[in-house]
């Protein structure tokens, strides 16, 4: 397990009535409806809002890789993340995929940064060897 010596930030939310409540966070800049998946209510999700702090963060991971090889980033650089909450014989799990587009990279190249930032992104750090993890280059 990773110690961590020293706290960079502290995310702090309150959240009531689960999947089907509202999350705010400490400071006001969130201030969300949720609702389940597939249903028809005004919010999000927690899969959704995982896929967007996710994919967020990996970008950032990838700005970090690219800088250590010194390659710029182009501007249509995207991750697109789908997490799948689903069921098996164990009860609810999560499987996700970051497809990672950096376009005008060659593919060796843009393969290098994405499995940099694989290995460095906080999220890809928790998720590694708990739930099933696709990267993908489109």
């Amino acid at each position: 397990m990773t110690q961590i010596d020293k706290v960079i930030y502290t995310g702090k939310t309150h959240t009531t009535g689960g999947r089907d409540g509202s999350s705010r966070s400490s400071d006001g800049r969130l201030d969300i409806k949720l609702s389940s998946p597939g249903t028809p209510g005004a919010g999000t999700n927690p899969e959704q809002l995982f896929a967007a702090g996710w994919s967020a963060c990996f970008i950032g991971a990838i700005g970090f890789a690219a800088g250590g090889l010194k390659v710029a980033l182009p501007a249509g650089l995207a991750v697109d993340a789908e997490v799948d909450l689903g069921s098996g014989a164990g009860g609810y799990a999560l499987q996700a995929r970051l497809n990672v587009s950096l376009p005008g990279i060659d593919r060796e190249v843009a393969q290098a940064i994405v499995d940099a930032a694989h290995q460095t992104c906080p999220y890809s750090k928790a998720t590694r060897g708990n739930i099933n993890v696709e990267i993908n280059l489109v």
